[in-house]
């Protein structure tokens, strides 16, 4: 008893599908294995620290830029420190940071950690105005109860009412 089909037309068609998927699985495997090193993952400080990326693996690292942390040397190097609510982590970048760049303000840094937990900035990348924060880091920020942004209650003036509002 034969699996194959009686009619000359049906194996032809099962014989050219044998030989094609196999084609078909090996290029598409091909292609992700190709794109590996091109996918670059998001991580908070917090996220990095318990995923705990291999050093040299491109990664995208955001949160706020601590306050009081920007140190910029005269070689062009500069260390600062991003922070969500939970952990902070060491960045150094090399190169012309960008205008907006500020301390307390959402960036995010691309590059990888280095094998002593310092994560090596290729490029890094602010928010261009007062309204604007990359989606990931105001998703993460907002788990944290960290957001400042729309949506987010007002913040407490101790009782004062801030400049320019008009009391009722």
């Amino acid at each position: 008893m034969s699996f194959l089909p009686k009619s000359r037309k049906a194996r032809t068609r099962l014989l050219l599908l044998a030989v094609i998927a196999p084609v078909v699985a090996v290029a598409v495997g091909l292609t992700l294995w190709g794109m590996r090193d091109s996918i670059s993952l998001f991580y908070t400080p917090s996220q990095a620290a318990a995923a705990k990326p291999a050093p040299g693996r491109a990664i995208q690292l955001g949160g706020l830029v601590k306050v009081g942390s920007v140190v910029k040397h005269t070689d062009g190097r500069v260390e600062f420190t991003v922070q969500d609510k939970v952990s902070a982590d060491r960045v150094v970048f090399q190169g012309d940071l960008p205008d907006l760049f500020r301390e307390g303000q959402g960036i995010i840094a691309e590059g990888s950690y280095r094998a002593d937990g310092t994560f090596e900035a290729k490029r890094v990348l602010a928010k261009h105005d007062e309204t604007y924060m990359p989606k990931e880091v105001a998703d993460a920020l907002k788990e944290q109860g960290e957001w400042r942004g729309e949506g987010s209650p007002p913040p407490s003036y101790g009782g004062q009412k801030p400049y320019g509002k008009s009391g009722t």
